[in-house]
């Protein structure tokens, strides 16, 4: 595999948590107005990041392959799950 073959499989592998992680965010602040303090949007996109790429990769470990909709369909529930926490959801 080429240098660029393998750049291109890391960076095909990253983009879901990735786009997740920004756009996750900015949304919740459009949607959920409350007075509660918010983290910063930076540490939002953070963890959201790193709670992506850990369920990526518990995907690829348990399916063996990466691209499974189950994956996608868990990663989007860790990812409101934690948003939700870090927004103290439970308070709004």
């Amino acid at each position: 595999m080429t240098l660029f073959a393998l750049l291109n499989h890391v960076l095909n592998f990253l983009a879901p948590a990735l786009w997740l992680a920004l756009l996750l965010p900015l949304a919740s602040r459009w949607a959920v107005r409350s007075k509660v303090k918010k983290p910063s949007l930076g540490l939002q996109m953070a963890v959201n990041f790193v709670l992506g790429l850990l369920v990526l990769g518990l995907g690829l470990w348990f399916f063996g392959r990466d691209g499974k909709m189950a994956t996608y369909g868990v990663m989007t529930a860790v990812s409101a799950t934690g948003q939700w926490l870090m927004l103290r959801g439970w308070r709004a």
